[in-house]
C-alpha cells in the first residue's frame, strides 16, 4: 500500500477541537478555544512525562463576569481536555479517555490590563504530578523490566491506566525502594539494564524511559535503534508544490534543516563514550580487578543506526599501565546482598545465592555509559508540516543534499542521511499555522538502508 503523502497544505492551521479546563472547586468547565493564541506540544527520550502549553487570551468576562484565571480559578492541578488533529486525520485526544486526561503544573500570566490578560498554562500528565506523593519503600526481587511494570501499573505505585510498553530485559536486579520517587527509580534502572532482545550483556547496555501519546515506554538503545523507519523525509531546495514535488519514496520534505556534528572531543572522552575503565573490587575475597571496554572493541556486537562509528585518531591511542581510557568508575561488587528467596522454609535458598552477584558492572555498567554518550554523536533538526503520527522514540530515515559546485545536482549526501531516532518532538499550533519541529540523534555516520 503506498505509505501517505505529507505537504506543504499541512502547514495550514490545524483542527483545535477542544480545549476546556476543569474546576477543581466546582467542577464547572470553561472553553478557551476563543481566545487561543498557541498550543505546543512535547514529547522526548529525556523527559518523564508528555507536556504542552497552551497561551490565551483571558477576556474578563470568561465566567461569572470574571477571567478564567480568577473566575473558574485556576490554581494548579486543574483537569485540562485537549484534543486537536492534523490534515491528515491523526487525531491527538486528551480528553475522552480518563487515562488520557492532563493537567495544570504551571500559570503563568504574560500581561494584564484593564480589559484582559494573557495567560500560559503548562500541562502535564496525571502520573507526573501523583509522582511527588508517591514513595517506593518495598523489597523489589526479580528482572528489572518486572520492576518497571510493577512501579507503573501497581496501585500502591503510579497506578496508570495508559498503555506500557516494556521492553523485556536480561539482568535480575534485587533493591529495596529506600524512600525514593518512582521516576527517580524508573530512570536509575534504565541504566543498570540490558535487553533480552536486542543487547548482549558484556557488549551494550542502557534503556530509556519516557512517555508518548501512546503510553510510557522503556526500550533499550538497540531496541530504538532496531525499529522499522516511520517516515522517510528529505530535504532540499524545491518546493513540494502540494505534493506535487515529493520524489518516489518519501512521504514529505522538511521546510528546515540544520545539523550539528560539531564533536566535542574533551566533552565525549570526559564522558567516556569511546573508552571507559571499570576499577572492581570485591570484599568477598578482596579481589582488584581493571576492566577497560573500547567501542572500537565492541564494534560490531551491537545495532548502529549508520556505517560506521566516528573513527578518532590513532596518535592518541595509549598502551602499558595507564592503556586506552577516559573516565574512570569505581565499584564495589555487590555480591551476596538481597538474594532471591527466603520465607518459610526457603531459608537455604538464599544462603545458596549469597555468592552470587546481585549488579554485573564488569557488563553493564562502562557499557550502558558508552552507548548513552554515543547515541549523541550525529544530531540534525527539521521542520516538517504538522503530522501527528510521529512520537519521540520512533526512527525515521533523513536524506539531505550533497554540498558541491553545482548547485542543480541534489545528489543525496552519503555521510549526513539515513536513519534517525526522534530524541524531541514539538507540535506547534496556531490559528495561521502548524508545524512539527524534530530533533534527530543517532550514534554513527553514513548512510545505510534505503528511504523507500
Amino acid at each position: 500500500m503506498a505509505s501517505q503523502k505529507i505537504t506543504s497544505k499541512s502547514s495550514d492551521p490545524s483542527f483545535i477541537k477542544r480545549v476546556d479546563i476543569i474546576s477543581n472547586k466546582t467542577g464547572q468547565s470553561v472553553s478557551v478555544m476563543g481566545g487561543l493564541v498557541n498550543l505546543s506540544y512535547y514529547e522526548s527520550i529525556l523527559k518523564d512525562s508528555v507536556r504542552a502549553t497552551i497561551t490565551f487570551v483571558d477576556a474578563g468576562n470568561s465566567i461569572n463576569d470574571k477571567t478564567v484565571l480568577d473566575g473558574l480559578p485556576i490554581v494548579g492541578e486543574e483537569r485540562v481536555y485537549v484534543k486537536f488533529a492534523d490534515h491528515n486525520e491523526n487525531t491527538l485526544d486528551f480528553g475522552d479517555a480518563l487515562e488520557n486526561h492532563m493537567y495544570v503544573n504551571r500559570v503563568t500570566p504574560l500581561s494584564d490590563d484593564t480589559t484582559r490578560s494573557i495567560v500560559q498554562i503548562e500541562l502535564s500528565s496525571k502520573e507526573f504530578i501523583l509522582n511527588e506523593k508517591v514513595r517506593l519503600n518495598n523489597r523489589f526481587d526479580g528482572k528489572i523490566s518486572e520492576h518497571v511494570n510493577r512501579i507503573l501499573t501497581d496501585k500502591n505505585y503510579l497506578h496508570t491506566l495508559k498503555k506500557v510498553d516494556i521492553e523485556a530485559t536480561s539482568n535480575n536486579y534485587n533493591f529495596i525502594g529506600n524512600n525514593r520517587k518512582p521516576y527517580y527509580t524508573l530512570n536509575w534502572l534504565s541504566k543498570n539494564s540490558v535487553s533480552s532482545e536486542n543487547q548482549k550483556k558484556g557488549s551494550s547496555a542502557g534503556y530509556f524511559f519516557f512517555e508518548t501519546f501512546e503510553g510510557f515506554k522503556f526500550k533499550s538503545i538497540d531496541g530504538l535503534l532496531s525499529q522499522e523507519k516511520k517516515k522517510s523525509i528529505i530535504y532540499n531546495q524545491s518546493p513540494d508544490t502540494r505534493g506535487q514535488n515529493i520524489p518516489e519514496g518519501y512521504e514529505m520534505k522538511a521546510l528546515q534543516y540544520s545539523k550539528d556534528n560539531a564533536i566535542d572531543v574533551q566533552m565525549k572522552l570526559q564522558m567516556g563514550a569511546f573508552s571507559t575503565r571499570t576499577v572492581l573490587f570485591d570484599p568477598f575475597n578482596c579481589d582488584y580487578k581493571v576492566i577497560t571496554p573500547t567501542a572500537e572493541k565492541k564494534k560490531g556486537s551491537y545495532k548502529t543506526a549508520g556505517k560506521d562509528l566516528p573513527k578518532l585518531n590513532d596518535e592518541f591511542n595509549r598502551s602499558g599501565y595507564n592503556k586506552e581510557f577516559s573516565r574512570t568508575t569505581y565499584m564495589l561488587l555487590d555480591r551476596g546482598s538481597l538474594p532471591t528467596g527466603g520465607g518459610e522454609g526457603k531459608g537455604n535458598e538464599q544462603v545458596k545465592k549469597s555468592g552470587e552477584q546481585n549488579f554485573e558492572p564488569q557488563e553493564i555498567l562502562n557499557q550502558s555509559i558508552m552507548r548513552y554518550n554515543q547515541l549523541y554523536s550525529q544530531q540534525s533538526t527539521i521542520t516538517i508540516p504538522g503530522d501527528y503520527s510521529l512520537h519521540a522514540g520512533d526512527v525515521i530515515f533523513l536524506d539531505v543534499p550533497e554540498l558541491q559546485k553545482d548547485t542543480k545536482n541534489d545528489d543525496i549526501n552519503k555521510q549526513n542521511g539515513g536513519l534517525y531516532i526522534i530524541a524531541d518532538l514539538c507540535h506547534y499550533i496556531t490559528p495561521n499555522e502548524t508545524y512539527t519541529k524534530l530533533n534527530l540523534v543517532r550514534d554513527s555516520f553514513g548512510r545505510t538502508g534505503n528511504h523507500s
